[in-house]
């Protein structure tokens, strides 16, 4: 059996060799028992020399297929062509940084045995700050509320998927892509187990606090149009308050005759109201700015370098 590991890479010239390192030891382990494993490592558009790193990985290693963007086009963009590229008969999707461990590798091999297409690796929050584990906590809450698929926490793209489970992703071309939600919504049998996430090697995270954020406002809007039908509940809701406030001005003005208003009162609602339809006119744009990307059929990545197939690289 074929194992691919996929592994999207930005700025990880210090430690993208340590990585594969790592992952031939267990594909030599692994080689025994009837697995052979190829590489497919994504270059995002790093501005380092991660692409020459991953020349010289190809160069010493046969098996070792790499794939450059033009540009930074993101890690849903790398996952995608990561996948493209992997002709595994299953395939592991993993972060080139080390922080998911190389090691977890049999053990998702050995459950995939057991008949599951999916094996998902979820991590501990052991050792984060306490603001961040109350607000994965709270986001995910939310968001299960939201979409039509479950999101749990912890979990993220490091798992193992079967041949059909990843030409089931490949599948689904959209443009704005989730690819979390994507894994959870193709479905198939699946099972997790816990890890604890080993600290970075090298380099510092490119997740910014405005990169997380827009990957949470993704995530609630990939799905779902709940967000649209909530507008409409709380246009409602309003207009029902509006309508009861009027009915009580209008019976105070007949037993107390003609006062005059509150201004407090006014301004108050104004502002309010006003606030309400800036946020649901926010989701509306949202929604629209994302079919406005989905029908000029952009691909998804540019390649500037690779030694694989370029023909899969122009699907839209």
């Amino acid at each position: 059996m074929l194992i691919s590991i996929v592994a999207p890479c930005y700025n990880e010239e210090d430690v993208i060799e340590r990585f594969h390192d790592q992952v031939q030891k267990v594909a030599e382990e692994l080689l025994p028992l009837g697995h052979d494993m190829e590489f497919v490592y994504v270059d995002d558009g790093s501005r380092d020399r991660t692409l020459a790193a991953l020349e010289r990985l190809a160069d010493r290693d046969a098996r070792v297929r790499y794939v450059s963007f033009s540009r930074n086009f993101g890690k849903e963009a790398a996952l995608l062509a990561g996948l493209r590229h992997a002709s595994g008969d299953s395939v592991i999707v993993m972060d080139a940084d080390l922080q998911h461990p190389p090691e977890l590798i049999k053990r998702m091999v050995d459950l995939r045995k057991e008949g599951y297409d999916q094996v998902i690796a979820k991590r501990t929050r052991t050792g984060d700050r306490m603001t961040r584990t109350v607000t994965a906590r709270l986001y995910y809450r939310l968001i299960n509320r939201l979409v039509d698929v479950e999101l749990v926490d912890g979990v993220g793209d490091f798992r193992l998927m079967s041949r059909r489970v990843v030409d089931a992703v490949l599948e689904l071309t959209e443009y704005n892509r989730f690819s979390k939600g994507l894994f959870a919504w193709v479905g198939f049998p699946s099972t997790t187990f816990e890890y604890e996430n080993a600290a970075r090697e090298a380099g510092r995270s490119s997740w910014s606090l405005r990169s997380l954020l827009n990957y949470g406002i993704d995530g609630l809007l990939s799905f779902n149009n709940r967000p649209l039908r909530l507008a409409l509940y709380l246009g409602m809701g309003l207009l029902l308050c509006a309508g009861l406030y009027t009915a009580w001005i209008v019976g105070a003005a007949l037993v107390n005759g003609v006062q005059t208003p509150g201004y407090v009162t006014i301004i108050t609602a104004v502002t309010g109201v006003a606030g309400v339809q800036m946020v649901m006119l926010g989701v509306i744009g949202e929604y629209t700015g994302r079919i406005y990307y989905e029908v000029k059929r952009r691909p998804h990545f540019l390649v500037k370098a690779s030694n694989v197939d370029r023909a899969k690289d122009l699907i839209p």
